[in-house]
């Protein structure tokens, strides 16, 4: 059966029927779904119940498995899943929801705000692809703004200031707008800021968009409260709902988005039910900017 895609969206988002991801994909499958994901920049596919195997092996069809170490304040010890997959859920070891005032929970309240995932890696992630297998009964949407769109509605003036910039992304600066302050030596460390382009370039199609993020802190050669308000004022354009998408889950449901023409966040649920969400994370394969140290 061919894969077929309808889109959801007057920018953005596709939904895709055609395949069953418990089955090893075909090349044409593999290759029309990626194409899929350079157009439409979200893909959503229904009714998958898969395993935590089936979902990293339909993963690496489109590149390497991102790393985890650096995205978290979870003890490896503690870790609930084991499989390679990112555990986006409410959950600790023991299956139950974690307490309100659980590090790991104040930490998670993060993806929250609009961002990017991986965008604080000096290279960020390519895809996320994010499985429903306990759905929250009360809130929990995912919403999604097209960063293509957003940058092609900024005016010229602004098109031109922004062109060559370059942000510092951190864990540090999304959880701190938060007021999470509390860092080990080690968790500073390893969240030390990474340098990202404002604008990218997709390598495929190449069209322009917004690299937005609440990772994004500061902004090179600009204060840093006139930099978070240039970058606070362009996420405010970019997440009108004009350009976003929103998602409300449904058991089995698999959303794939691609981390460089997207932003993306999760609304605030019910914390005392359980929400098991599992994500695997393709890897990026070159940074936006040569690194260095970010001091």
């Amino acid at each position: 059966m061919a894969v077929l895609i309808r889109q959801l969206h007057k920018h953005f988002v596709g939904e895709v029927s055609g395949v069953d991801l418990r089955k090893p994909l075909t090349q044409q499958e593999a290759i029309d779904i990626e194409a899929g994901m350079d157009k439409y920049a979200v893909l959503v596919f229904h009714g998958q119940d898969i395993t935590d195997e089936q979902q990293l092996a339909f993963a690496l069809n489109f590149g390497e498995r991102e790393k985890s170490r650096g995205g978290t304040v979870t003890k490896k010890e503690d870790y609930r899943l084991s499989s390679g997959l990112n555990d986006v859920s409410n959950l600790g070891k023991d299956g139950k929801p974690l307490a309100k005032d659980h590090r790991t929970h104040l930490f998670n309240l993060g993806n929250c705000l609009w961002h990017s995932d991986s965008s604080f890696r000096p290279i960020p992630a390519k895809f996320s692809l994010l499985s429903a297998r306990i759905v929250n009964p009360k809130g929990g949407n995912t919403e999604f703004a097209d960063m293509r769109a957003a940058y092609d509605a900024l005016d010229d003036e602004t098109k031109v200031e922004i062109e060559d910039m370059i942000c510092e992304h951190s864990l540090m600066y999304s959880r701190g707008s938060l007021g999470f302050l509390d860092y080990s030596d080690e968790e500073k460390q390893m969240f030390k800021p990474v340098l990202q382009r404002l604008v990218r370039t997709h390598p495929v199609h190449g069209r322009k968009s917004l690299y937005l993020s609440s990772h994004a802190g500061a902004i090179r050669g600009m204060s840093m409260p006139e930099g978070r308000l240039l970058l606070r004022d362009l996420t405010e354009h970019a997440t009108q709902p004009e350009f976003v998408y929103v998602h409300k889950w449904t058991v089995h449901d698999l959303v794939m988005w691609d981390n460089r023409q997207t932003v993306h966040r999760v609304r605030r649920y019910d914390q005392s039910q359980p929400r098991d969400m599992r994500r695997a994370t393709v890897a990026g394969t070159m940074p936006t900017v040569a690194q260095e140290a970010a001091e």
